[in-house]
């Protein structure tokens, strides 16, 4: 039992954490509150979370309640890369399926979206909490288009949101590292399947403790952020939405450049795979009815897994935190606003 006891006081002694929203080390009071501390250390924690809990005031550490309630609002902005296309086409009369298209080229498409979740958690141990994702938002994706001809064209779509995470934390004073692990299921709205992303995080910061109130504070730390997507997308639209309304103004033009480039640039083997399903849908732009479903699947991917961030939190008390969150370091940018709500379970 001794032995048991001595591990778990060293367990605790590296993990404690110290803030409403999750990414803050404990630290132990310095004596500036020591009355605060010892007031700590006379609490008797009866609740059911974190497991530990006791332990951990017995030890003069303090702790966030367990449970949180969080509203976020983050926009993010980066640029997708897209491979491996393969295109199809439907309208009366005409079902053709999805045929590699592997010759069209993709210049810079970018990507931004703005996106509301709600995340409840819970802190099962003092250096654990474990989250769900719930939300909507909106995404628009800048298309550019270089090969066989120059088009551009802005997708818009909605998206829900689902998912989970865990985070891991601790700290030593008033220095604190957290690692944070989510998956989420994005479902647009003109995509057959949902999009899975996946990120890991790693921040460290300081946290600044009020010399008047000790459950007052504000944190600052930097961190990396790791976002990766599943990179199957098969979907469809209306060749009407799949293009921008300015463009049917010049759509003869377009046409040319295409008939241009099948009889004086395509090969044998592009002409084969053009004829097969971008020949009758640049008919069907010249038809100018603008009819049909453009049938779609690629791979796709962000340009960059990696960023960097910037991040603040100021805790009012011990049930409310504001936080933000800034991606400023790479080609991935973001800014993340939240307001949690935390209580005893």
């Amino acid at each position: 039992m001794k032995l048991k006891n001595i591990i778990l006081s060293a367990v605790l002694l590296l993990f404690i954490v110290n803030s409403g929203f999750s990414q803050y080390s404990t630290k132990k009071i310095k004596t500036k509150h020591e009355a605060y501390t010892d007031s700590l250390k006379q609490v008797e924690y009866d609740y059911i979370f974190p497991i530990w809990g006791q332990k951990v005031y017995e030890k003069g550490f303090d702790i966030p309640y367990p449970v949180g309630l969080m509203l976020n609002s983050v926009w993010m902005r980066q640029d997708i890369v897209f491979s491996n296309l393969q295109l199809g086409f439907e309208k009366e009369g005409i079902d053709i399926p999805l045929q590699s298209v592997e010759f069209i080229k993709f210049g810079q498409n970018t990507n931004n979206s703005q996106n509301y979740t709600f995340r409840p958690d819970v802190w099962v141990l003092p250096f654990l909490n474990i989250y769900g994702l719930f939300g909507v938002g909106s995404s628009k994706t800048s298309v550019n288009v270089v090969a066989p001809i120059n088009l551009a064209t802005d997708v818009e779509q909605d998206f829900i949101t689902k998912g989970f995470g865990f985070m891991l934390a601790g700290g030593v004073g008033p220095i604190w590292v957290s690692t944070d692990f989510n998956w989420t299921w994005n479902k647009p709205e003109l995509l057959d399947k949902s999009v899975q992303v996946s990120i890991f995080g790693i921040r460290t910061g300081h946290t600044f403790v009020f010399k008047q109130n000790p459950k007052r504070n504000i944190a600052l730390w930097v961190g990396a952020m790791r976002a990766k997507m599943g990179t199957e997308t098969i979907g469809q639209i209306a060749l009407k939405d799949a293009l921008p309304a300015e463009f049917w103004d010049t759509k003869d033009e377009a046409v040319t450049k295409y008939w241009n480039w099948y009889d004086n640039v395509a090969t044998i083997p592009q002409k084969i795979a053009a004829d097969k399903v971008l020949t009758p849908i640049v008919e069907s732009i010249d038809n100018a009815d603008g009819s049909g479903i453009v049938k779609y699947a690629m791979d796709k991917q962000t340009k960059e897994l990696w960023n960097g961030l910037i991040g603040a939190q100021f805790q009012l008390n011990k049930h409310w935190q504001i936080r933000t969150e800034a991606g400023i370091v790479g080609n991935r940018k973001s800014f993340l606003v939240s307001v949690n709500y935390r209580f005893l379970l």
